[in-house]
């Protein structure tokens, strides 16, 4: 049971006595004592792939913080590492493939993880993050989409043109379409496999939607998550299992977004929460929407850009708080709680309960 289930019930759309917070990437490099274990752990990937480690690192800013949610401490691109692309990372400039996939061939030869034997460590640090919890609030699991895996993977790592992978989509669409729905079955068995686990929600972070244009971004992206949203556990033991889907740059489409039955959608700060409230608020939640370049700037400054966001989100139920995007590596820790406070002072307001 629950001790605050806030946040579930929010994004569920049900009544709540106060606005839930969290942020995406919350467990991470703006907090000292992360800095300091991994560099105890050595590297990235050691993290990562330590259950007790990952675990100690979730729990972390829940320690400094009045956080609505835990989100698992992992890395998006688990599963192309899994499938055997060779995963390492690159000082100071990100992710890397040692085998990217630039052909038919390649596409053919790349395996569904056995989810129990290749990506035991997520599903072991879900359990233990689970039982750490203890009840306290409820822990997310998530995913990358499989475009943005599909970008990693045929980029060879991160990219700003996004040539490669834009051109197996343009040149080669059912060599794409093939990979697409190898990862998308993938993810299915994934985030399956993390709710069995213990992860009592789940998010598609799908980061790289917003390069695509309206079509490719139906054809190529929004079509492969409806098919994971589909394949979703979306009860387990009696409980409820809420789905949120976030593409990034994703303004445009909201409408198509909340169409997939998912329960909450995320928002970047390009858009008024009040605007896509109107637009898509009574069939979806929105989780959102802050710039998260807010939190270099004073307490006070925190606090009014948390004002004006609740206020135009307005009264009413179906309202998760967080930043537009990940929490930036050199915020200062003492803003972030700065914003928390905020949230959850000014947001009593706007709910009856």
């Amino acid at each position: 049971m629950l001790k605050n289930n806030r946040y579930i019930r929010a994004a569920l759309s049900q009544p709540v006595d106060k606005t839930p917070v969290w942020m995406m990437r919350q467990a991470g490099r703006y907090l000292p004592e992360y800095r300091e274990l991994r560099a105890k752990a050595g590297d990235f990937m050691s993290l990562c792939t330590n259950p007790e480690l990952a675990c100690e690192v979730t729990l972390q800013p829940l320690r400094r913080y009045q956080l609505d949610a835990a989100i698992l401490f992992s890395d998006i691109l688990t599963i192309p590492d899994a499938m055997g692309m060779g995963l390492y990372f690159k000082t100071g400039e990100g992710p890397a493939f040692k085998s990217p996939v630039k052909t038919a061939a390649d596409v053919a030869k790349l395996p569904i993880p056995d989810i129990s034997d290749k990506l035991k460590y997520v599903t072991d640090a879900v359990s233990l993050i689970r039982k750490e919890l203890n009840g306290e609030v409820p822990l997310i699991g998530f995913s990358g989409s499989p475009w943005t895996l599909a970008t990693y993977m045929v980029e060879g790592g991160t990219t700003k043109n996004f040539g490669e992978v834009k051109g197996m989509m343009f040149e080669q669409p059912q060599v794409m379409h093939q990979l697409l729905d190898k990862l998308a079955r993938s993810v299915i068995e994934y985030l399956n496999a993390q709710i069995e686990s213990g992860a009592q929600a789940v998010m598609l972070f799908d980061t790289w939607g917003g390069v695509l244009s309206t079509q490719n971004y139906q054809d190529f992206s929004l079509n492969y998550m409806q098919q994971i949203v589909d394949g979703l556990k979306r009860n387990h033991n009696g409980e409820q299992i809420p789905v949120t889907l976030f593409s990034k740059g994703g303004a445009e489409w909201l409408e198509l977004m909340a169409e997939t039955g998912v329960d909450c959608v995320g928002l970047d700060w390009t858009i008024d929460i009040d605007k896509a409230r109107a637009r898509i608020g009574h069939k979806v939640a929105l989780q959102g929407n802050m710039d998260p370049c807010v939190l270099y700037s004073t307490p006070q400054r925190i606090e009014q850009e948390v004002a004006d966001i609740l206020a135009k989100f307005g009264s009413g139920s179906g309202h998760v708080f967080n930043l537009g995007h990940g929490i930036h590596p050199g915020i200062a820790p003492e803003n972030v709680k700065a914003y928390v406070d905020a949230v959850h002072r000014e947001s009593q307001q706007y709910h009856s309960g």
